[in-house]
Order: structure tokens, then C-alpha cells, then sequence
């Protein structure tokens, strides 16, 4: 509704994980750095915890943006929150396994075909689940046995997980599983610094060279949405369709103000 106003080619702050969108704060090239090197040096798995709305699903997408497909055999699980027999189901599904289990045996044993397979095949079995913290304990227990699948210089299999911050605890009261994913990082929402340049970032990916918003603007916005990506998106958003609306030249505090009162955080 705004895009020709502001000059923009697409919206800018759309809430979605778009890879062309991802801005590199410190914590999230921190968090990309260790992901990719637990993931190519086979460190058998890899935990990343941030709040709601952090970044996590964005940065996953663009740790797998990085990996070859001729040299990963990749499995990506968005929905966790299975019984213990179910997610290893779709474990096998998403690893393109088509044959049927209809038992946890039969489930571990294919998993294990899948994954020799892939070593004769000269790639690595990569299994990322985001919005792990969903993830019982029974399932938890299952993928800890799919890391004890290790030849003697290697493990078999990756595992990265990807949740919010009580899935650090959920790890941690699992010792025998806590060893086994030695990268942690917990992603922290950006500072002011951060988020001040994400804003005219996220502007100059969608065609806008100059910042349409003031300053002042930017500090109420990370005042408000304490450095949370998603937070951030949903304020400029409204701010640039209310600016539209009044024929602004520029988003100035008191537009912000305007969105915060009209409940855009709530």
C-alpha cells in the first residue's frame, strides 16, 4: 500500500525468514559462525536459543544457503512437537526416506541405513529441528541414541537445534545429551547500534537508498521493541503505512509514538 510512496521496490519489513533480508548483527554472525563450523567439522551437534521473534528460523535458512546440497544430505523439522516414535518418522521423511516404520526399531534401523548410505556417498547427514524447545523428553532421548551412531573418527550424523531460551535448560538437565552437543550460543536481541542499521539495511534491500526514518524515530523504535527483530519489523511497518496515510516526508518519533498507542506491540 506504501511502496511507491516511499519509493521502496517491496516491502521492507515483511515478518517473514527471507535469507535476502538477514542482517549480520555481532551475535548473529557469532551464531552463524559456530553453526557452520559445528556443522563442517562434525562436531556431532550444535544448540542456538534466542527469544521469540530473534531470528533463529532466518538463520537457519542462511546456514543452509552456505552447505552444498552435493555434499549435505539435509532433514529440516519445523514441528517437533511429536511423540517419540512420530519424530522419528519424519526424521526418515524429511532425510527422503520413503519406506514405512511402523515401529521405533524399525525407524532407528533406517535412519542408520540412511546415514552409512551417505558416508558411501561421501555426504553428511544433517538434521536441523527448529523450535526444538517443543521437543519432549522421550524425543530428546532419541535424538541422543542417533548421536551415539559414530564410526571411529566421526559422528554419523549433525544435529542443530534451534529454540527458545527453556531449551537450554531442557539440554543441560540431560547430561549424556549435553556432551554430545558441545556449540552453544544463545542469540541476543541487537542494541541500538544494530538496530539502527538493520532498519536502513532492511530499507536498502528493498530499493530505498535513504533512510525514510529520522533518528529520533529509530531510538523510540529499539526503545520499544528492545532490539527484537520481529518487534522492530512490525513498528516500521505500521509507521511507514500510518506515514503513508499523513503524507509524511520522513517517520519522525511522534508517528512512532501514534503506532505504539494504537496497541502495535500488544
Amino acid at each position: 500500500m506504501y511502496l511507491q510512496y516511499w519509493q521502496f521496490k517491496e516491502y521492507p519489513f515483511e515478518n517473514v525468514p527471507d535469507p535476502r533480508f538477514f542482517y549480520l548483527s555481532k551475535s548473529h554472525e557469532e551464531a552463524l559462525t559456530r553453526l557452520l563450523y559445528a556443522i563442517r567439522m562434525r562436531k556431532g551437534g550444535a544448540v542456538v536459543s534466542g527469544d521469540i521473534g530473534c531470528g533463529k528460523t532466518t538463520l537457519a535458512k542462511v546456514c543452509l544457503e552456505e552447505l552444498s546440497p552435493d555434499q549435505f544430505d539435509i532433514g529440516l523439522i519445523v514441528n517437533p512437537n511429536l511423540e517419540a516414535e512420530e519424530f522419528l518418522q519424519e526424521v526418515l521423511y524429511q532425510l527422503g526416506v520413503n519406506e514405512t516404520a511402523d515401529s521405533k526399531v524399525k525407524c532407528l534401523r533406517l535412519i542408520h541405513e540412511k546415514m552409512i548410505r551417505n558416508v558411501d556417498d561421501k555426504k553428511e547427514t544433517l538434521l536441523i529441528i527448529d523450535e526444538a524447545h517443543l521437543l519432549i523428553p522421550a524425543a530428546l532421548e532419541e535424538l541422543r541414541l542417533l548421536l551415539n551412531c559414530q564410526m571411529n573418527d566421526r559422528f554419523l550424523i549433525t544435529i542443530v537445534l534451534l529454540g527458545q531460551p527453556e531449551l537450554r535448560d531442557k539440554i543441560h538437565s540431560l547430561e549424556q545429551l549435553d556432551q554430545r552437543l558441545p556449540i552453544k550460543y544463545h542469540l541476543s536481541p541487537f542494541d541500538l547500534n544494530d538496530s539502527v542499521k538493520y532498519i536502513h539495511f532492511r530499507q536498502k534491500k528493498a530499493g530505498r537508498e535513504d533512510n525514510a526514518f529520522s533518528q529520533k524515530a529509530m531510538e523510540r523504535i529499539y526503545e520499544n521493541a528492545k532490539g527484537v527483530p520481529r518487534k522492530i519489523n512490525n513498528l516500521c511497518d505500521l509507521a511507514l503505512l500510518i506515514g503513508c496515510s499523513k503524507n509524511e516526508k520522513e517517520i519522525t518519533p511522534e508517528v512512532i509514538e501514534g503506532v505504539i498507542n494504537d496497541g502495535a506491540l500488544l
